[in-house]
């Protein structure tokens, strides 16, 4: 049996949990953070958990993890 490749890209954005979960970057945290308060601002840094529905298809992509 072959081996699988892992998506490198989707290696670089996701992370899974000890517990088998599939973490993942809040969005709107690159630019425009001037008018942002700091307190949406340090809740957009946390890490969140991808959503089940989403969830199968990232694990496609990410073989070995």
């Amino acid at each position: 049996m072959p081996k699988l490749k892992t998506r490198k890209a989707a290696s670089k954005r996701f992370r899974v949990t000890s517990t088998g979960k599939i973490m993942r970057r809040k969005a709107f945290k690159n630019h425009l953070l001037q008018h942002k308060t700091a307190n949406k601002k340090r809740n957009l840094s946390k890490m969140a958990v991808v959503d089940e529905s989403d969830a199968e298809n990232v694990r496609l992509m990410l073989p070995y993890l």
